[in-house]
């Protein structure tokens, strides 16, 4: 077989782990946390840990694979990313499996800044089309079949399945590419902005830490405050730093191009509306209502299915509708199908959530396709990857302050309603920061026991009204999220704004078809 489509067959078994492993995880979440006796902050760490490295990394990826080889690079991420999964498999605590998915997530970033670009250098014409629309359809079904292989797994084996499914890909996918993929490099790159790196990582962390933390304590708290004030600086740091440099990694001039803007507003808006909720939808569906990751999966399905194929009509269409008529309407069913779950209460079973599934599914796959033309398709083509990859840092972003502020958001409201409703029963209200921890826990069933047997049918009539409750006011404000986006994007983004639509840019990091990215 020709060199080239052995670099295909890498590149796409590469792009299929690393977005496996965005959504392969979520519904092993509840096991995790109850095998390693993790605490709510740690279950959205382990998320976190993953998007956020995603996303100081890619940038600076991009620019050490364009100077030093693309493929040296890609070989470096597949190294780095499987012994990740390996470390993330045999973890016996949740810290190790935060680092760990750290590690992932540096190695993701560096599959991801690199495969387009082996892929543009191996295939030209109209085999270059091809290569590009079957790595496309490998990316549609990784983010599709994630939660149902993740149920799968899970149900059958062990969460540490999830992980350890990646080694034989992982070395047999090194092998080839050391072997079959050639050397690539990008003439005069560009010196990696070591600078901006430092302050955009530092910013982020103390960002989602502190929105974390507030979870944890309260917002009030010293250590919250301290955080955040961190991150501030950092991240002003970030844009004085950007703003000075020669070749930085974010050309912040790229603003006054409001159809960019219209991009990053929307990229963030679907990824910290409807993607960050899937954490939550898991925790409501596993930990409250007590189904098995396997019936999680398969639930959560009906948003990725529906997304695959919504997408594939986006795609065909895009063509022929303007791309903020595509990216509006589509954040606006992503809000309208959050809205439609709400209504949740203590006897609701997940039948509730699936119009809103369904709704929300066909909104995020209308907004995939044409989303990433947003960034590329107003720049010249030497800032394609920069653009790309800027837009799949604010989705990344996204995730992690949508995942984080939820989570603060949550735990308040489940307090609060908890000890509302345990207010009737004076010999409950003492259990209450008890219940609470074990919930946040997911040892619910644990505190039920742990009450006299009397008191317990009153509990977990409480227990289930204050969870739907509090998942209520999340999927509100993820809605205000996603519509506010929607509004956003039919504003800034503007057709007069494409002025480089008719050249054949070197293809970057770009957001797949259906994919959380």
């Amino acid at each position: 077989m020709d060199k080239k489509w052995w670099t295909l067959v890498v590149v796409c078994a590469a792009t299929f782990m690393l977005l496996l492993d965005i959504t392969i995880v979520i519904v092993a979440l509840p096991t995790i946390q109850s095998e390693l006796h993790a605490s709510f902050s740690d279950m959205q760490w382990v998320v976190d840990a993953y998007a956020l490295t995603l996303a100081s990394v890619l940038l600076t990826a991009g620019s050490l694979a364009d100077r030093y080889g693309h493929r040296l690079l890609f070989t470096v991420g597949l190294i780095v990313f499987t012994l990740g999964s390996l470390l993330c498999g045999i973890a016996q605590s949740p810290i190790m499996l935060i680092v760990s998915r750290c590690a992932q997530g540096i190695g993701g970033a560096i599959l991801f800044a690199t495969s387009l670009a082996l892929l543009a250098q191996s295939f030209h014409g109209k085999e270059r089309g091809m290569a590009f629309g079957i790595w496309g359809a490998v990316t549609g079904v990784s983010a599709g079949l994630g939660p149902v292989l993740g149920g799968v797994i899970t149900d059958a084996i062990s969460w540490r399945g999830i992980f350890l499914v990646n080694l034989p890909v992982g070395v047999a996918a090194l092998v080839i590419s050391r072997l079959k993929v050639d050397e690539s490099r990008t003439p005069h790159a560009a010196r990696p902005d070591w600078a901006g790196f430092a302050t955009l990582t530092a910013g982020l962390v103390s960002l989602v830490y502190g929105l974390i933390r507030a979870g944890d304590i309260a917002w009030s708290g010293t250590g919250v405050a301290i955080c955040l004030a961190l991150a501030a600086a950092f991240l002003v740091a970030f844009v004085a730093v950007e703003r000075r440099a020669d070749q930085p990694m974010f050309d912040l001039s790229l603003f006054r191009i409001p159809t960019f803007s219209g991009g990053l507003v929307a990229a963030f808006a679907l990824n910290g509306s409807l993607y960050a909720m899937f954490l939550y939808l898991v925790l409501y569906l596993q930990d409250d209502l007590g189904y098995s990751a396997m019936a999680t999966g398969s639930a959560l399905l009906l948003i990725s299915g529906t997304s695959i194929f919504s997408s594939i009509f986006a795609g065909v269409f895009s063509d022929r509708i303007p791309v903020r008529w595509l990216i509006g309407p589509g954040l606006l069913l992503v809000g309208v199908g959050l809205l439609l779950m709400t209504g949740l209460d203590g006897s609701s079973s997940w039948t509730h959530l699936i119009p809103g599934f369904i709704l929300a599914g066909v909104g995020s796959g209308i907004v995939n396709p044409p989303l990433a033309s947003t960034a590329i398709g107003v720049v010249a083509p030497q800032h394609s990857g920069m653009a790309s990859g800027v837009n799949t840092t604010f989705r990344e972003i996204g995730i992690a302050a949508g995942i984080a502020v939820y989570g603060s958001v949550f735990a308040s409201a489940l307090r609060q309603n908890l000890g509302q409703a345990l207010n009737s029963t004076p010999s409950l209200e003492r259990h209450l920061p008890g219940v609470v921890k074990a919930i946040q826990q997911g040892n619910a069933a644990q505190a039920i026991n742990a009450v006299p047997a009397p008191l317990r049918a009153p509990l977990v009539t409480a227990i289930h009204a204050s969870f739907a409750s509090a998942l209520d006011i999340l999927l509100v404000a993820s809605a205000v999220l996603a519509l506010v986006g929607a509004a956003c994007s039919i504003v800034l983004i503007r057709h007069r704004d494409f002025v480089v639509s008719h050249h054949q840019p070197t293809p970057a990091p770009t957001e797949p078809l259906g994919s959380p990215l």
